[in-house]
């Protein structure tokens, strides 16, 4: 039987998701009060749209709550998705997840909570960018950063440059002459297309790897590819709006952060709630403003202003003056892949976080198996466990007869973190981080399970 999801806004996160969601065996209906949004989506998927307020309870009264599974109330409007999460909690709604901007209802000392209103799970689009942006800063010179098992396995996206020592070289040959760097090349996006790479591919310029590899061996990969971290020191955010406020409070106990605001009232209001933020009443465009802050030295710009135009100008103003890494955020998500290779060094988009998260959870529970949504790199992470009577122990299989288009990434064994190589032994009760296609999950789990 179809799992049956109502989706409340269509905006770019709504979109997006749909989008992803309409892929597989799902009945969607979609609720938005803007008739165009509604007609953009039912136009070009196979979903039932219903124009209207999805606060009204007589637009929800429109639909059997008993049997809907997920409710997702993703409007732009924190009072609309409350209101509409409790109304299809009281009428009969599986599962509620919402978005919601205002991060004071996750305080601890909250005096309304999610749970009043019947939601299950929270997604805050604001604080998975700051998240994201956080793990680059951490990780220079990647453009991409994915955890997994607690933060003892990583996923890093790096850009292949010219001066890249990797380019004219096979997956294996890398592998098998760099063994005391263990990493698995799970993924390529190449001209906009991601695969699954064969062992015989050939690194190619300007072509995006994601290795998997410890959390402890990262900076060597990243040196292996010839993108070595650097230390970052000295930030600069411009923009003084949700995400560049999260950012540094976040990050000013630990580097040096100014923040770039042109809003004179926005900047002297959060300089007294930043202290030891340096707030800047300027225009980020300015270059004689830019020169007299020395932007050269900045090992950090964040581009996180609302206006996304500005953020794509300013990021392509300072990368020229000089400064290491340069991450620019976006809501546009169509603008995404286009926008990777402008030529900054990592590009985030909250909507694009908050439509993974979400992907995430609804996928998760379908599977029965965790499951990591990426919807900007079309592939999927699963961690599933080894059983005694899967096919691959029954037919004594070897790792090197795993499809290609499953790349084992990493497996956890007693606790022990393990990058497999041509000779790894798969076990029983082993637990595999595989990475592949949407469309091949069941084949990871009629191999394994």
């Amino acid at each position: 039987m179809d799992i049956k999801i109502v989706v409340i806004g269509v905006g770019e996160v709504g979109f997006n998701l749909v989008k992803a969601l309409s892929k597989e065996k799902f009945d969607i209906t979609i609720i938005d009060i803007d008739e165009e949004k509604c007609q953009r989506v039912t136009n070009t998927m196979d979903v039932r749209g219903i124009v209207g307020d999805g606060a009204s309870q007589r637009i929800l009264q429109q639909i059997d709550m008993t049997g809907i599974d997920y409710l997702l109330a993703l409007t732009k409007i924190d009072e609309v998705n409350l209101v509409a999460a409790k109304s299809a909690y009281e009428m009969g709604a599986k599962k509620i997840i919402c978005r919601l901007r205002n991060t004071e209802y996750s305080h601890e000392n909250a005096i309304i909570t999610p749970e009043q209103f019947g939601i299950d799970y929270v997604v805050y689009p604001e604080k998975a960018a700051q998240r994201d942006i956080e793990n680059l800063i951490r990780q220079t010179s990647a453009i991409d950063l994915e955890e997994f098992k607690n933060g003892k396995i990583n996923m890093v996206g790096i850009k292949i440059d010219h001066s890249s020592p990797l380019i004219g070289r096979n997956i294996k040959n890398v592998e098998l002459s760099n063994p005391y760097i263990p990493h698995k090349l799970a993924l390529v996006i190449r001209e906009n297309e991601s695969f699954i790479p064969p062992k015989d591919t050939i690194y190619k310029k300007d072509d995006i790897g994601y290795f998997i590899g410890k959390a402890k061996d990262i900076p060597e990969i990243q040196r292996m590819a010839g993108k070595p971290a650097f230390k970052v020191k000295n930030i600069m955010i411009l923009g003084l709006g949700k995400i560049g406020r999260l950012l540094a409070k976040s990050l000013q106990s630990d580097y040096n952060v100014r923040i770039v605001e042109q809003n004179y009232e926005k900047a002297k209001i959060f300089g007294k709630k930043l202290s030891d933020t340096l707030i800047l009443q300027a225009n980020g465009l300015d270059i004689d403003f830019l020169n007299s802050e020395n932007i050269e030295e900045t090992d950090c710009f964040i581009a996180a202003t609302q206006n996304e135009q500005t953020n794509i100008l300013a990021s392509l103003l300072v990368k020229h003056y000089g400064v290491k890494q340069v991450i620019l955020h976006i809501t546009t998500t169509n603008y995404f892949k286009a926008v990777r290779r402008i030529g900054v060094d990592a590009v985030v988009s909250k909507n694009i976080s908050a439509v993974n998260e979400v992907l995430k959870l609804i996928r998760s529970d379908q599977q029965d198996l965790p499951v990591s949504r990426f919807e900007d790199l079309d592939v999927d992470a699963i961690e599933l466990t080894v059983t005694p009577e899967c096919k691959y122990l029954r037919k004594k299989y070897s790792i090197e007869q795993v499809p290609e288009e499953l790349c084992i990434g990493a497996i956890c064994r007693n606790n022990e973190m393990i990058i497999p190589n041509n000779f790894t032994e798969i076990l029983a009760e082993d637990e595999l981080l595989v990475i592949t296609k949407e469309e091949n999950i069941s084949n990871a789990e009629k191999l394994f399970k």
